[in-house]
């Protein structure tokens, strides 16, 4: 597979691919005709000595000094040396790979007044498996990424570090050496097209979408299983009480829940019971109202990376009429908004997935399950630490679902007087998913704990798939174990697409 940047932009499965999948990238002829197109405007512009901010002035506060031609390079290169100002540790490969794509899906649009050379430069890195070493700390969200993507331009210039195969920081100049790559004279504008823009946040984003996408889907998965191993009832999952509330996140889910609890003789042994429940609580009989509203956030945060996939977010802009005209594109309060959302709406998540974990594990509300899933309670502890660590997940995960931004702190010298801290809600909600991972793995194996101590009664489909996935390294109730490798195995599981697979062969596709 190659991914080939057109001038019209790239979509979020070429960005996985190349996050992800280290596939090749090329640039397609009319990418590299459009951005030829725009150079030629700057190029003009430039010999007429008209003042342009970028290309004959200064940046930021710095916007009304103007630049003597000779210097207009040395600008260039002066701006991506003094913009490489991050701290911390590395940001992730997937992310890094993913923000420099973005930044070539910008260039290749043609509006930022480039030579083609630099958009090649970025593809070179890309496809000699070159990360830029981008420390975690230093954007603002506006003028977007500044400094995580100067640290990966100014590894174009043989200048900053990369991330070994060790993951060590190695010199960009020994990198680009070994890969047969030369370091890039930037010429006027192109350091300030490198970095501006919303490329880092926007790359978080689309993977964070992927992650959720998938993580609510097994959320459904985890909450069925437990309302199984719990004597739970499916009629509140019946279609009909769901179309009468017409959110379509809440539909699908309840249909996904519905569906997993067929075939069950654990749910047949109860279901005319008279002393069963009139209601169950409400982490089992909401389930869907709140995974649905994580579902429609989810859907509501897709339309706005899709847009911002074809937006033009460099300042100032090259327009096909010849001007260059300054803007505030660069600006990431929607993608900002949107991490905070979908931050919230996963935290949640993995808030009511611990609720019915610890009823799972509570013996007056577990309907006849022994304390803390052990066979042997007492002297074992069971899975009483596991609920433990997900109630400081959920903790955790609580305070990062406080908005980043609607915060703000100004820069350079009030110019810069209203940042997004896009980069910081994105950063975030990557974290938040990666608790709930760890929710959604304490609650499968919770419920499986369940599912197998109501043997010899048996499980759904979906119930059996799930004990044949745990049960090689969970092993069956007994003697206490040591923890923390279950539960990482369990981790895996879930981000995995093999249980999935197996679930969905046995009923049908999941929503």
């Amino acid at each position: 597979m190659t991914v080939i940047v057109q001038p019209t932009g790239i979509d979020p499965a070429d960005v996985l691919a190349v996050a992800r999948g280290n596939v090749r990238v090329e640039l397609s002829p009319a990418a590299v005709k459009a951005m030829a197109t725009s150079r030629a405007i700057v190029d003009g512009i430039e010999a007429s000595g008209r003042p342009v901010y970028g290309v004959s002035t200064g940046f930021g506060a710095l916007a009304s000094t103007s630049i003597e031609p000779e210097r207009r390079a040395e600008l260039q290169h002066a701006l991506i040396r003094s913009h490489a100002a991050g701290i911390g540790a590395p940001m992730p490969v997937e992310v890094v790979r993913a923000m420099m794509l973005l930044r070539v899906r910008s260039l290749a649009m043609g509006r930022s007044g480039v030579r083609p050379l630099l958009a090649q430069g970025l593809v070179d890195l890309l496809n000699h498996d070159i990360t830029p070493w981008v420390p975690e700390h230093g954007s603002l969200g506006a003028s977007g990424d500044l400094a995580p993507l100067a640290h990966c331009a100014i590894v174009l210039l043989g200048e900053g570090w990369v991330i070994g195969k060790d993951g060590e920081r190695v010199d960009a100049a020994e990198a680009l050496h070994a890969a047969g790559l030369r370091p890039l004279e930037l010429a006027a504008k192109e350091g300030l097209a490198l970095i501006n823009g919303t490329d880092g946040m926007l790359a978080m984003l689309l993977l964070a979408i992927n992650d959720a996408a998938h993580l609510f889907t097994m959320a459904d998965v985890t909450a069925a299983l437990a309302t199984e191993a719990m004597l739970g009832s499916e009629r509140p999952f019946l279609p009909e009480l769901h179309s009468i509330r017409p959110h379509p996140g809440q539909a699908a889910s309840a249909a996904n829940i519905h569906r997993l609890l067929q075939n069950s003789a654990i749910m047949d042994s109860h279901r005319d019971d008279l002393a069963h429940a009139v209601q169950d609580a409400y982490s089992i009989r909401c389930a869907p109202q709140v995974a649905g509203a994580a579902r429609d956030t989810l859907d509501f945060v897709r339309v706005t990376a899709a847009r911002e996939l074809i937006s033009v977010v460099d300042n100032p802009v090259v327009l096909l009429d010849g001007r260059v005209e300054s803007t505030g594109n660069f600006h990431g309060a929607p993608l900002g908004f949107a991490a905070d959302f979908l931050a919230i709406a996963a935290a949640e998540v993995g808030a009511i997935a611990e609720r019915r974990v610890d009823r799972l594990l509570d013996v007056t509300r577990s309907r006849d399950l022994p304390p803390f899933l052990s066979p042997d309670a007492g002297v074992n502890s069971g899975l009483m630490i596991a609920q433990y660590t997900a109630a400081g997940i959920v903790a955790e995960n609580r305070r990062l679902a406080s908005p980043a931004s609607v915060d703000s702190l100004p820069t350079s010298g009030m110019q810069e007087d209203h940042v997004s801290m896009g980069w910081a809600a994105a950063k975030k909600l990557r974290t938040v998913l990666d608790n709930l991972t760890s929710l959604l793995a304490v609650e499968l194996l919770a419920a499986v704990r369940g599912l197998q101590l109501r043997a010899p009664i048996t499980p759904s489909p979906a119930g059996r798939a799930a004990m044949a996935a745990l049960e090689p390294f969970a092993g069956r109730p007994g003697p206490d174990v040591f923890l923390a490798p279950v539960l990482e195995q369990a981790r895996a599981v879930i981000t995995g697409s093999d249980l999935r697979g197996a679930i969905e062969v046995a009923t049908a596709p999941l929503h």
